[in-house]
């Protein structure tokens, strides 16, 4: 995958609106041989799109045996963009994991709780989908349960950088408009309304497997980001990467496609490659039913 991996759009109502979502399938030939096989949702950063991803989501679906689903969230991407005056609130993430994501699942025909791969702002949308909806299992690398100073420094370095141009320049790239993912990213997060924005107690619901990664560099958060997660979510297993900062997919691919088959190899006893189905979903935990 990169800048110009084919996309297919699909459109869903949200809140009222004809939205247009950019997604696309890898490793498809398992869904064709199985229109329920287990599919692992890709969720991106807060500046991410499909294309950002590059080729991680194939080499790591192709390692686990797994088809992936990639898509562009509303405002990103090749998907539809955010209109100038529309500004998101404190709620954005909660939006996109109780009603973006289950739309888009459904509209694809999905019917099978699935698997999530959730980056940064993408970790917290898999978190919050899996706190509410059935779910088989979900990777999450550097999310967000609560706001640190050290996550809004980081944003605000990135503002002035923004406007300094080059990085502009470089989202252009990745997305239609780039001021529509930018502006409802750092706008948001520097909000007043944002700065007490935490899912530490709504977490707590979350009953499937989990996997929390970060980098021990990361510059957009501390390491308590997921030992938050580990205290609230007991069945989370934790890997904690040196060298590696707030995209450990991209600084530590083959670390981090490892540590998933490896765990991926817990909590469903090599089902998966062979029968090409999980064992359970949200709401009944590993240990039960033996």
């Amino acid at each position: 995958m990169n800048s110009t991996t084919s996309t297919q759009r699909l459109r869903i109502d949200w809140r009222g609106r004809a939205t247009d979502i950019e997604y696309t399938w890898v490793n498809e030939a398992i869904g064709a041989a199985n229109r329920d096989a287990p599919v692992m949702v890709f969720l991106h950063e807060g500046l991410g799109s499909i294309a950002m991803w590059r080729d991680f989501p194939v080499r790591l679906c192709e390692a686990i045996g797994m088809r992936g689903l990639v898509y562009s969230r509303p405002g990103y991407g090749r998907s539809t963009m955010r209109a100038a005056d529309d500004r998101w609130e404190a709620d954005y993430l909660h939006r996109q994991a109780h009603e973006v994501l289950p739309a888009v699942l459904a509209e694809l025909g999905v019917r099978s709780p699935p698997w999530l791969f959730g980056h940064s702002d993408g970790g917290s949308i898999a978190l919050l989908h899996a706190a509410k909806f059935p779910t088989a299992g979900a990777v999450v690398a550097a999310p967000h349960i609560v706001v640190e100073d050290v996550s809004l420094d980081g944003i605000r370095k990135t503002v002035e950088i923004y406007r300094a141009g080059p990085l502009r320049d470089r989202l252009a790239r990745f997305h239609d408009d780039p001021d529509s993912p930018f502006g409802g990213w750092s706008e948001t997060w520097l909000s007043a309304a944002f700065r007490d924005w935490a899912i530490v107690e709504e977490i707590r619901a979350i009953t499937c497997p989990l996997l929390a990664m970060q980098g021990v560099d990361d510059e957009y958060g501390t390491l308590e980001q997921i030992r938050g997660i580990a205290r609230q979510v007991p069945q989370t297993r934790l890997f904690e990467i040196p060298a590696c900062g707030h995209s450990p997919h991209k600084d530590k691919p083959v670390e981090v496609i490892s540590e998933v088959s490896r765990w991926l190899g817990t909590v469903v006893l090599g089902v998966l490659p062979l029968a090409g189905k999980a064992p359970w979903s949200s709401g009944q935990r590993p240990d039960e039913g033996r």
